[in-house]
């Protein structure tokens, strides 16, 4: 990659006017210390060996690129192709960077990990790469998304981590963090909090977009081996932006391949039924780190909803913010009805049921085919599979689908 985008973040962990820390003194030399460990192990070819081989061994990399031609021909437009990240061990993303995560964490003398999880797959993949590498593992979890998201609480539990409820404010994802941070706040010296996503202080959101980065350098190969050019078009959803970084970061420099960020416009754009942060935030500081945020008048996180557990966060990843700013990435919204819709279609079009946060992704992506030549192509980043969102889809929607 050229300057512009290699060189990102600054040594001080900014892109552009995003990013930072802003944590109390006591962590800035806690920060600084994992600063220094990963700016080390990032070097250190014996590392990336070890990840590479957990990579191809236990999470099954690389993942997949599949042409849904039937999904396609529905829509008389672009050729729509998915990279299968729904293939991984523990069913989504999240494994990429956790695996790394956890790996530092042992290389520094740790003795636990730490987490949030709105949805569960962060959770669940993060007890699993703890019980792989035999690390203790406390998830913290909004009681609200524990229910929704049931199905992932067991996972972990029979991983051998504590899951951990979250009962104040709005029992979602936003104060599931607040808990693990005050946690980790606690006993930093010991304790390693695996942040889920490309947010927090420095160095998290560069460090979990370097372990995601796997998606996009498989996927350019892949698709130039299979069509012998690159996609003309990228769509991921973004929530905290983890999937969407890892496969938007190897295409940042091919000016001619287009890339779209798939917010949460949920039930309405009115204020607390949204988690359109890029679409309407507007920046501030939170968790440690400053972004695009919904936010009142004094600056305090608004309420936010989404059918997806995963996206109901009131901020985003800095470089998406940055990315936003000069207009590399475009920034768009589907609502929960979209996303119902495309999470049956592609199921019963395609046999493939994805997570409620890839719907997202999937819903954007068919309404952007029909208006695009065939000879077009889109690649999307199918996250996650729905295994986890089953029970909740099928009590809340299935009759008005025929179950």
């Amino acid at each position: 990659m050229s300057r512009s985008f290699s060189q990102l973040p600054d040594t001080r962990g900014y892109f552009g006017e995003y990013g930072g820390s802003y944590v109390p003194p006591q962590l800035e030399s806690i920060l600084q210390e994992i600063t220094d460990a990963y700016e080390k192990i990032r070097e250190d070819e014996s590392f990336h060996q070890e990840l590479a081989y957990l990579y191809k061994h236990y999470v099954g990399r690389p993942s997949p690129i599949f042409h849904a031609k039937t999904l396609s021909k529905k829509y008389g437009g672009a050729q729509i192709y998915f990279k299968r990240e729904d293939l991984n061990h523990t069913g989504a993303h999240k494994i990429n960077h956790c695996l790394g995560e956890v790996l530092l964490a042992k290389r520094m003398g740790k003795k636990k990990v730490i987490a949030e999880t709105g949805a569960g797959q962060h959770g669940v993949a993060l007890a699993t790469a703890a019980a792989l590498l035999d690390m203790p593992c406390d998830v913290y979890m909004g009681d609200i998304d524990m229910e929704k998201e049931h199905p992932n609480v067991t996972r972990m539990r029979i991983l051998g981590t504590r899951v951990v409820p979250v009962t104040r404010g709005t029992r979602t994802l936003k104060d599931a963090v607040d808990a693990a941070f005050e946690a980790y706040l606690g006993d930093p010296d010991n304790i390693f909090y695996a942040i889920g996503s490309v947010v927090g202080p420095h160095p998290f959101p560069m460090m979990v977009r370097d372990f995601q980065s796997v998606v996009g350098r498989e996927a350019r190969s892949q698709f130039l081996e299979m069509n012998g050019k690159l996609p003309d078009h990228l769509i991921a959803c973004v929530g905290g932006g983890s999937n969407a970084m890892g496969l938007f970061n190897a295409f940042l420099e091919d000016k001619e391949v287009g890339m779209y960020g798939v917010e949460p416009s949920g039930l309405s754009l009115n204020e607390g039924e949204h988690a359109a942060t890029l679409t309407l935030g507007k920046p501030g500081v939170m968790h440690g780190f400053k972004s695009y945020m919904l936010q009142d008048e004094e600056g305090n996180p608004l309420r936010v909803y989404s059918v997806a557990s995963g996206l109901d966060y009131p901020s985003v990843g800095p470089q998406h913010s940055f990315l936003k700013d000069i207009k590399r990435v475009e920034y768009v919204t589907v609502n929960d009805k979209e996303t119902i819709d495309a999470f049956f279609e592609l199921s019963r079009i395609e046999g493939l049921i994805p997570a409620l946060e890839s719907a997202h992704a999937v819903a954007f992506a068919v309404k952007l085919a029909s208006t695009l030549p065939k000879t077009a192509t889109l690649l999307v980043n199918l996250s996650g599979r729905g295994d986890k969102d089953i029970e909740f889809v099928v009590n809340k929607y299935g009759k008005e689908y025929g179950l």
